[in-house]
């Protein structure tokens, strides 16, 4: 790390996530695209320190808070706060990198940042639980796993506790990139070769054939293949949802919330050609960025059109033959990828997006054909969001019957939490 402002970066790309509520993914994705001089290792440190503090940032708190007397971490400077946690989770979790330098670096940031008083404070914790670390302890799943304890409470409402445990651990496992080949545009094996070619490591899915998992690159953007629109970062658990649809040639899809459109740009593509895809979504900030992905995938039986989904639209009455439903919901399946998710939603938040989860249900049901598909999906596991509504529609509209309902879970390393419902519509 011979760039000086290495910690600087890291320290303004977590201050602007835990102090401003900044998005983690789209703070520290802009961090790394304004700083492109830096090398692969100093784009993969920073990372590594951004995402570990921010998903375990809870855990780290506990930890810090059993070290200090006064005052406790709710109460800090800000800055204090964001040197102090980025520190610790180096001290505990990053092997590489020396307790000594950690502390040291820590030091020179509280003094860069105009705290040089606080700078003995500073080094005194961390020297503490640099000594100490054997000595930490953690009080419940919450603090152990860096989760909210209503999540935490929710969950085992839901799944045994064994299961929750399951889930909890599975968040913090490293992650690979899944993506879905393009194969409108390129084979797997064709995408498989160009990327070893590029020392980028891949490796196969088995449950689905274009699905691949990759890891060991430097970033996106910086690979052709992303930006030739030859495949597209979608998780294996929201590809399953388009998988098990039964799309067939000819079919009229219409995905009423699809922003960014992975998944209508799937169905385009399981239809080869022929049919077509309308992809809705309620912004033109997000018909515009699905307008950007569908230019990229050079695929022309897809539109996108601006729609909100909670307003009856009667011009599509009864004209699709697979309606993809997959709703706002509270995100909590993907906490891997995005893990200020925890932070920012609330058990009031979530309740209200089960109100409108059911209203959208309400509104698009009606755009399927007699014999024709409804899929309705989340990226989350709380069951209220998921089999609930299921059963709630299902006894409003007896007309629709359930044909296949998965809650998949989260799986370290290689999937997100999800869940979907297939419906079919009778020919009555």
């Amino acid at each position: 790390m011979t760039d000086p402002n290495l910690r600087d970066i890291t320290y303004e790309i977590l201050d602007q996530i835990l102090e401003q509520d900044g998005y983690s993914h789209l703070v520290l994705g802009g961090a790394l695209e304004k700083h492109q001089y830096l090398t692969k290792q100093q784009r993969a440190f920073i990372t590594r320190v951004v995402q570990g503090t921010v998903e375990r940032v809870l855990q780290l708190d506990a930890v810090i808070n059993q070290f200090v007397k006064k005052p406790k971490v709710s109460k800090m400077k800000p800055a204090i706060r964001t040197i102090l946690r980025s520190s610790v989770y180096q001290l505990l979790y990053m092997d590489g990198v020396p307790d000594s330098a950690v502390c040291n670096e820590a030091v020179k940031l509280a003094k860069k940042k105009g705290y040089g008083g606080l700078s003995g404070f500073v080094n005194g914790v961390l020297r503490n639980i640099s000594r100490n670390k054997d000595a930490i302890t953690f009080s419940g799943l919450s603090e152990a796993y860096a989760m909210p304890r209503w999540i935490v409470d929710l969950w085992s409402d839901s799944y045994p506790s064994e299961q929750v445990e399951e889930i909890l651990s599975a968040f913090l496992q490293e992650k690979k990139t899944c993506i879905r080949v393009n194969t409108s545009r390129i084979s797997k094996e064709e995408l498989c070769q160009r990327l070893q070619l590029q020392n980028i490591s891949v490796e196969e899915c088995r449950e689905i054939p274009y699905c691949l998992y990759i890891w060991g690159y430097d970033y996106l953007k910086a690979i052709p293949e992303f930006t030739e629109g030859l495949f597209y970062v979608q998780d294996f658990s929201s590809m399953m949802v388009v998988h098990v649809a039964g799309i067939k040639q000819n079919d009229v899809i219409i995905d009423v919330c699809a922003a960014p459109g992975g998944k209508s740009l799937h169905a385009a593509e399981l239809l080869q050609g022929t049919g077509s895809v309308e992809a809705r979504d309620v912004s033109d900030y997000k018909v515009g960025l699905m307008e950007e992905n569908i230019a990229k995938s050079g695929m022309d039986n897809i539109r996108a059109v601006k729609m909100d989904a909670t307003i009856y639209d009667e011009a599509s009455a009864e004209k699709a033959d697979v309606v993809i439903c997959d709703v706002p919901c509270s995100g909590l399946g993907v906490i891997a990828k995005k893990p200020d998710i925890k932070y920012h939603m609330t058990r009031e938040k979530q309740l209200e997006l089960v109100k409108l989860q059911r209203q959208i249900l309400d509104t698009v049901h009606r755009y399927v054909k007699p014999g024709g598909t409804l899929l309705y999906s989340t990226c989350t596991i709380c069951r209220d969001e998921n089999q609930d509504n299921v059963n709630w529609f299902l006894q409003q509209h007896k007309e629709f019957v359930l044909d296949d309902m998965q809650q998949l879970l989260p799986k370290g390393g290689t999937r997100d939490g999800f869940f979907y419902a297939k419906m079919i519509k009778e020919n009555l």
